[in-house]
């Protein structure tokens, strides 16, 4: 029923396409998002500043998207810590899809100061833009670092600990203020929280790189890859276009029990990084045979980082009609093909 309520959706919107908002237009999610909308003919304005996001990924973009679709697509390089930038991205959006930040438990670490400037200070230039530009809904990413010490096993969303990190803190901070904005000023808003997104388009690179790009561009470039901890650290790994969906959903809702509400975004099922570096292994071995023999090394565990991560998904199955198209396993063999693809350029 969820999978067909999100094929209606797709022809409903090709039927009657919006005008849509997208932050971080340039980053990993939002290139993927701005993708789906154009596909779907819809209008785009895309916000990115490229502290995080490459314009790489907007001529890949604008390559799958095709020439006519791009001419939907108009492109704003600016910040969202500045107000009137905000502004002029929100001039007649109808809804917006927010995903730039400093993502990034070991980077909030680092430096404190500029995750809040952006994921805090940014969210409430936003919001304000949001308010004032009469935006029909905003839709924010969230993580599911929010759930920072709570030992307990599925993540349900109303039961929290105290945050780990700076970065589960502005996070926690965003839903906040967005229930605040709903309730102050009527600005209908919806939080995801995201749960270790991966696919197309993530940057393998840099100091801060997630685990599944990051492992996987060093096993393309033969180089070994390093586990902190002794690899039963255990995540629920999300497939991109999953995320697509939920956003797209979230977005268009009618149900008004599921507004001014924050959800998980998963797929339901955990795997242990001992696991995952197994299925990225054989899942290259047919084209990298040398990799047989490839083993990982250990190294201590993170600071700041959870031992366990899984998502209670049911929330977002009841009220926005979720549900995740794809496992770890169908979501890798894309993505493993897909920066294949992407190596051989």
């Amino acid at each position: 029923m969820a999978a067909k309520n999100y094929d209606q959706l797709k022809k409903k919107l090709t039927a009657k396409p919006r005008r849509w908002l997208v932050t971080g237009a340039a980053g990993f999610i939002g290139s993927n998002l701005v993708e789906t909308l154009l596909r779907l003919g819809q209008e785009v304005t895309g916000l990115d500043n490229f502290s995080t996001g490459k314009r790489e990924n907007l001529k890949d973009l604008q390559a799958c998207a095709g020439a006519k679709a791009w001419k939907r697509f108009r492109f704003i390089e600016g910040d969202i810590t500045n107000l009137a930038t905000c502004r002029k991205a929100c001039n007649k959006a109808e809804f917006i899809l927010h995903q730039a930040a400093l993502a990034s438990v070991p980077r909030s670490l680092a430096q404190p100061l500029a995750s809040h400037g952006a994921n805090v200070d940014g969210f409430v230039n936003l919001l304000l833009a949001a308010r004032d530009a009469n935006v029909k809904r905003i839709v924010y990413a969230s993580s599911s670092a929010v759930y920072g010490d709570n030992p307990k096993l599925p993540k349900v969303e109303d039961q929290l600990g105290a945050p780990l990190s700076p970065y589960a803190l502005t996070k926690l901070v965003n839903e906040l203020y967005a229930l605040n904005f709903a309730r102050c000023y009527g600005l209908e808003s919806i939080g995801l929280r995201y749960f270790n997104v991966f696919g197309r388009r993530q940057d393998p690179n840099g100091a801060y790189a997630a685990v599944i790009p990051k492992w996987i561009g060093l096993l393309l470039a033969g180089e070994q890859c390093v586990i902190n901890g002794d690899g039963s650290v255990s995540r629920d790994f999300c497939y991109i276009e999953n995320v697509v969906q939920a956003n797209l959903l979230a977005a268009t809702t009618q149900n008004k029990g599921a507004e001014n509400q924050v959800y998980n975004i998963a797929c339901g099922w955990r795997t242990t990084l001992n696991e995952l570096y197994e299925l990225l292994r054989t899942g290259l071995i047919e084209t990298r045979p040398e990799l047989k023999k490839a083993r990982p090394k250990y190294a201590p565990f993170r600071k700041g980082d959870i031992p366990h991560s899984l998502a209670n998904i049911g929330k977002a199955r009841r009220l926005l009609g979720y549900q995740p198209a794809y496992t770890i396993k169908n979501g890798l063999a894309e993505t493993l093909a897909w920066y294949a693809s992407q190596a051989g350029n």
